[in-house]
C-alpha cells in the first residue's frame, strides 16, 4: 500500500475514534502545568518528578494520610476520582518519557538544524556514525541510567505507584531506552512486572528523516524477544518512505487514537498509572490533543499528566484524511547558514528519497 493510502485510512481511522473521546489534562498537580515552570531549566529528578506539594480532597477519607509520602497521597486522589466517576469518565497519570540522546540528536548538533533538515538526515549516516532508526550515543545511555536512578530513589523515598503498563515507541532508541529506564528495579510487592507493549502509533512524528524508519518487525522481536508487539505490527515499516512527511494535524489525530487504545480498557480505572516510552514530537503531539500547555522535553526527560477522558454521545463521523506533506530536500550537502538552508547551484531540491533505508 503506497504511503499516501496508508497514512489516509490511518488518520480517518483515528479521526472516527478520537472523535468519542474528551481527553484533559487535570492541572494543577505538577509543576510542569503551570505557566511560570521554564521547561529549558525545570529538572525532573529534582522536582520529585514535578508533583507539587498539597492536600488533596481525598485525604479526609485516609486517617493516615499524614503517614503517607506526597506520591502515595497522590496516588489516593486518582484512586477516589476514578471511584467517584461514571463508567464513562476515566483518570490516568501519563508518564511520558523522551526517549535519551540518539546519533540523529548528535548529528543534528554537528551540522546545524538547517543543513541538517534539508540533506543530512534524509541519509542513513557518515563515515562515523549511523542514525537511520538511531541508537542511542553514550550520552542517552547515561541520561536513561539517570531516569532508573530516580525511579529507584522514588521508590525507596516516595514509596511512588510504579506504571500499571508500560508502552514503547517501536524505534530503537525508544526501546534502549525503556529498557535501561526500567530493568532491574526493585519494584514493590505486587507492582506490575516491566513488560512494555511496543506499539506502532506512539512512534515519533513520521518525516523523511531516515531516523524516523524503524526496523523490521522481526530485527524489533530479536532485540527484545519477551517484550509483547501489538496485533497488527507490520513486518515492514508502511508508514515511511523517504518522500512524504506526517503534518501536525495527521501526527495529533494518531495520537488520539493510540490514547484511545489506552484508556478504557478491561479492569483500566484500577490501573491508573501509564509509561509511555517516546519522543519529542510525538509528546509533544499527546499534550496537543489532551489540551496541556506546550512543554518541551530534553533528551531521557520525563513529563506526568493527569488526564480525564470522557466518553462522548457524539456520532462517528465518515472516515476523513489529513494531509500528509512533500517535502524538498538537497541532492548534495547544502550551502547553509545559521537559519536557512541553501542547495548547491548544481543540485537542485528534489522530493525523492536519498537513502534506500533498511
Amino acid at each position: 500500500m503506497k504511503l499516501s493510502t496508508l497514512g489516509s485510512v490511518l488518520v480517518g481511522l483515528a479521526a472516527a475514534q478520537a472523535s468519542t473521546v474528551k481527553y484533559t489534562a487535570v492541572t494543577g498537580y505538577f509543576l510542569q502545568d503551570e505557566d511560570s515552570t521554564d521547561a529549558s531549566t525545570f529538572d525532573y529528578t529534582a522536582e520529585n518528578f514535578g508533583l507539587i506539594n498539597r492536600t488533596y480532597p481525598a485525604d479526609k477519607h485516609f486517617k493516615s494520610h499524614k503517614s503517607l509520602t506526597q506520591w502515595e497521597r497522590f496516588y489516593n486522589q486518582v484512586s477516589k476520582l476514578n471511584e467517584d466517576t461514571s463508567k464513562h469518565i476515566e483518570y490516568k497519570v501519563l508518564f511520558l518519557g523522551r526517549h535519551g540522546e540518539g546519533w540523529h540528536n548528535a548529528a543534528e548538533t554537528y551540522y546545524g538544524t538547517p543543513a541538517w533538515n534539508c540533506y543530512w538526515a534524509e541519509l542513513d549516516g557518515n563515515s562515523t556514525a549511523t542514525w537511520a532508526d538511531a541508537s542511542l550515543t553514550t550520552n542517552g545511555v547515561s541520561q536513561a541510567l539517570k531516569a532508573n536512578s530516580f525511579w529507584q530513589k522514588e521508590i525507596n523515598e516516595q514509596r511512588i505507584h510504579t506504571p500499571d503498563h508500560y508502552y514503547v515507541s517501536p524505534l530503537t532508541r525508544t526501546l534502549q531506552t525503556a529498557n535501561l529506564t526500567f530493568t532491574g528495579l526493585d519494584l514493590p510487592k505486587g507492582s506490575a512486572a516491566f513488560v512494555p507493549t511496543i506499539k506502532e502509533l506512539f512512534r515519533e512524528g513520521i518525516s523523511i528523516h531516515t531516523c524516523d524508519h524503524r526496523h523490521n518487525r522481526s530485527y524489533i522481536h530479536a532485540m527484545f524477544p519477551s517484550w509483547p508487539i501489538e496485533e497488527g505490527f507490520s513486518e515492514v515499516d508502511e508508514l515511511w518512505n523517504g518522500v512524504t512527511a506526517e503534518t501536525s494535524g495527521a501526527q495529533d489525530v494518531r495520537s488520539a487514537k493510540a490514547l484511545g487504545q489506552v484508556f478504557f480498557a478491561s479492569s483500566s480505572k484500577k490501573k491508573s498509572f501509564v509509561s509511555i516510552t517516546s519522543h519529542s514530537g510525538e509528546i509533544s503531539s499527546i499534550l496537543r490533543v489532551l489540551g496541556h500547555r506546550t512543554f518541551s522535553l530534553s533528551t531521557g526527560a520525563v513529563i506526568p499528566v493527569l488526564v480525564k477522558a470522557e466518553k462522548t454521545d457524539e456520532k462517528k463521523p465518515a472516515t476523513t484524511s489529513v494531509a500528509w506533506t512533500v517535502s524538498p530536500h538537497c541532492t548534495e550537502p547544502p550551502v547553509s547558514s545559521i537559519s536557512a538552508c541553501v542547495c548547491p547551484s548544481s543540485a537542485v531540491p528534489v522530493t525523492t528519497a536519498l537513502a534506500t533505508g533498511f
